[in-house]
């Protein structure tokens, strides 16, 4: 299976023009640095840099802050979602909304396989056994595949999450899939985004306020008790704290 919508993007730029394009935009911005650009400034900066039809937002549907923040100076900006199969309720309802509410393309992202299909080959529950292996299934190589049309992409990282996100640059190569990653975040807090979400009534995923700081497949997401590490619910069983997205 596809995305349900194809990339827009012409010609794209080669690897090592983006490249130079990464480098140059992290120093104009000062990332991690003590006079780092503010996340407007940053996507000011990607809104001169790129056509809108070149960026793509990857979204989890925690809730939609980058979304909104992207379509702001991006207007009709594909928003990619990656539908495993297994997400919770809450989350589909989350992206309807942001789909209803923004202006935005919503695109829809789903693995080669069904979660029976999956099952089948695998045997029942992957996740439970592997989850690097479903993950890079179901999220990683999808991704990988959909972002081969676009020249720049956005995510919602920020450094305080995790030890892994803790030198996160604003801009970077993304060498991986071969074009700029733009976190315009990075700097922010949970309480920043919160705030910010709150002021302008962005759409909030309601798992948000029912303990669960985190959210991915609702089979490998549990609630967090307060106090614990807000990534402490994904895949609570293993030693693995990443989905490999943004490794």
């Amino acid at each position: 299976m596809t995305a349900t919508l194809a990339p827009r993007a012409g010609r794209l730029r080669s690897r090592d023009e983006l490249r130079a394009l990464a480098e140059a935009g992290n120093a104009e911005l000062g990332s991690l640095t003590d006079h780092e650009a503010s996340a407007d400034e940053v996507l000011q900066w990607v809104a001169r840099t790129f056509a809108v039809e070149a960026a793509a937002v990857a979204s989890s549907m925690a809730d939609a802050t980058i979304p909104y923040m992207v379509s702001e100076h991006l207007p009709g900006v594909d928003v990619i979602f990656l539908d495993t199969g297994y997400h919770f309720t809450e989350t589909i309802f989350t992206r309807h909304e942001v789909e209803r509410t923004l202006d935005v393309r919503l695109i829809d992202v789903y693995p080669e396989q069904t979660v029976a299909a999956q099952n089948e080959e695998f045997g029942r529950d992957l996740f439970a056994r592997d989850p690097g292996l479903c993950c890079r299934r179901r999220k990683v190589i999808p991704l990988q595949k959909t972002l081969a049309g676009y020249e720049v992409w956005f995510s919602g990282v920020r450094r305080d999450e995790t030890e892994s996100r803790a030198t996160t640059p604003l801009v970077a190569f993304d060498e991986r899939n071969g074009l700029v990653k733009v976190s315009p975040i990075a700097a922010w807090t949970e309480d920043d985004v919160a705030a910010y979400a709150s002021t302008r009534e962005i759409v909030v995923n309601p798992l948000l306020s029912w303990g669960y700081p985190s959210i991915g497949c609702e089979p490998c997401t549990q609630p967090v008790a307060e106090g614990e590490d807000p990534r402490s619910g994904r895949w609570a069983a293993f030693s693995k704290t990443e989905c490999g997205l943004h490794i």
